[in-house]
């Protein structure tokens, strides 16, 4: 991701996390441009020290946590006797150890020298992965190209068999114009094919003979009318018999006609079909060499040609604050119990930056090296935790999963009102989905198709709020929110002790 974690915490929040300096233009700038350009301009509130013995015999009503709300801890140590791998997996497995429901990877950066080993085998895995994915994306183009006249045909076939309708009408009105406009296209399709004998050639043929024949054969509706009108004998057997082909070609015809409609309309099904397995087989592709592009921040430790990588890495875990365990232990009073406020959660941001030497193994790269991590805890309400989700994935969408999206997803959605009016409500395009539908992506083409390129979102389907629109604590709410602050405080200290502990390093008194 682009932007800052910390960042975006204070632009969701910036009457606590955000810097005083910048906090009115911030609020402003979330409520014009959104949080991701809020997030540039923010700047997050420095840490601030609070002791944890001593809140202990602190009213939990006095609300200390939001005059501290930030903390930070950082280790700084050359991680020799195991590679980062190691430290990682602690750090993620402690996590869950200590009580943290929900642990999220947001940043998985890397950049190695390019004169290293390590440099050259991760771009030919890229360019390999780049390769496969771009030759399903030239297939899908190839399919959205072929829907394009699949759809021109069908509104073709719509036109002509309007005519069709129209000729079948009761009204004599409309049945006299359509008849005489499939009577044209008869002449111009199917007649002219007779050569010298076809209406056209007899009427202008320098005889002369048959030059009322055009204007009788539009007019006359069958074959006792053609007995009925003033003609000689030899026009109007002509007339007869052009009258009889004409009669069983417009039911033949729109009898095939239809068959073709329905037909094609099978066939753009199951193109839709196909371009979805399409996206399923460049997804996997396109995702694994976006992965494998190198996007961490360079640094003065890269060297061309010594065998340096540089990793980066952001984790966040939340756990549930849940007031009851405070009023059973006599923290908070009863009435909190029952209080109808939201949900707020103890947050912990981990974040990793390793400067290593990759070591070739059997089974890949060893990275030991200089080890920077970094612990950081807020108090977020669930509210601000979907919004944090749901901006990180927007700023997190991948370059090439763009292209892939505007030749499939975007394509095919600007078509939504044609596809589905031959179609139906089809899922994933159109505008209105039944509510039914199945939820597995086989039963549902269209939808796999449209979703394959977007964050899965697994939080409750309600709308967020649009920006700036995040309602401010309550009095209750503020109590709350402290209470998951210090709580977020306590656990991160934890992880930072344990973690010292466990590496053999000096701890410090249970202060922050």
């Amino acid at each position: 991701m682009a932007v800052s974690i910390h960042n975006l915490i204070a632009a969701l929040n910036p009457g606590l996390y955000c810097d005083p300096s910048v906090r009115e233009e911030v609020k402003k700038l979330v409520k014009e441009e959104g949080y991701l350009k809020a997030a540039d301009k923010a700047k997050p509130l420095d840490i601030t020290y609070m002791d944890l013995i001593d809140i202990q015999y602190k009213s939990a009503v006095s609300a200390s946590g939001i005059k501290a709300p930030v903390e930070k801890h950082t280790l700084i140590y050359e991680n020799i006797n195991e590679g980062a791998e190691a430290s990682y997996f602690w750090v993620i497995d402690k996590l869950n150890d200590i009580g943290f429901r929900k642990v999220d990877k947001l940043v998985d950066n890397f950049v190695s020298s390019p004169g290293s080993g390590h440099f050259s085998e991760q771009g030919a895995k890229a360019g390999r992965m780049q390769d496969e994915g771009g030759k399903w994306l030239g297939a899908a183009n190839q399919i959205v190209k072929s829907i394009l006249n699949i759809l021109y045909d069908l509104k073709e076939f719509e036109i002509r068999l309007q005519l069709y309708e129209q000729h079948n009408s009761k009204d004599q009105f409309t049945k006299e114009g359509a008849m005489i406009s499939l009577k044209q296209v008869w002449m111009d399709t199917v007649d002219i094919k007779r050569g010298n004998t076809s209406l056209k050639s007899l009427a202008f043929s320098q005889q002369g003979a048959f030059v009322t024949l055009i204007d009788s054969f539009m007019t006359v509706k069958n074959e006792e009318h053609a007995d009925k009108i003033d003609l000689n004998d030899r026009v109007k057997r002509l007339l007869k018999q052009k009258i009889a082909e004409y009669n069983l070609w417009v039911k033949e015809s729109e009898r095939e006609l239809r068959k073709r409609y329905e037909v094609e309309k099978t066939y753009l099904k199951s193109q839709i079909n196909v371009i979805q397995l399409y996206a399923r087989w460049a997804k996997p592709y396109l995702k694994a060499a976006r992965a494998l592009e190198q996007s961490a921040t360079p640094s003065a430790a890269l060297v061309t040609t010594f065998n340096t990588s540089l990793l980066e890495l952001t984790v966040l875990a939340e756990s549930g604050y849940d007031p009851a365990d405070d009023v059973s232990n006599g923290e908070l009073p009863k009435l909190f119990k029952k209080a109808k406020t939201r949900k707020y959660a103890a947050v912990v941001i981990v974040e990793f930056k390793f400067r290593s030497v990759p070591e070739r193994t059997q089974q890949g790269y060893g990275f030991k090296g200089k080890a920077e991590i970094t612990f950081t805890t807020y108090g977020l309400s669930d509210e601000e935790l979907k919004i944090l989700r749901e901006e990180i994935a927007k700023d997190d969408v991948l370059d090439v999963m763009k292209v892939i999206e505007g030749a499939t997803t975007e394509s095919l959605g600007t078509l939504r009102d044609d596809i589905t009016k031959y179609l139906g409500n089809v899922p994933g395009i159109s505008k209105e989905e039944k509510k039914e539908e199945k939820k597995e992506e086989e039963s549902n083409p269209f939808k796999a198709l449209a979703s394959f390129f977007k964050t899965e979102k697994k939080e409750e389907n309600k709308e967020s709020p649009k920006p700036g629109e995040i309602k401010k604590d309550s009095d209750t709410e503020k109590i709350l929110r402290s209470q998951a602050i210090i709580d977020a405080r306590k656990r991160g200290y934890l992880l930072y002790d344990l973690y010292k502990k466990s590496h053999k390093m000096s701890s410090l008194p249970n202060h922050a």
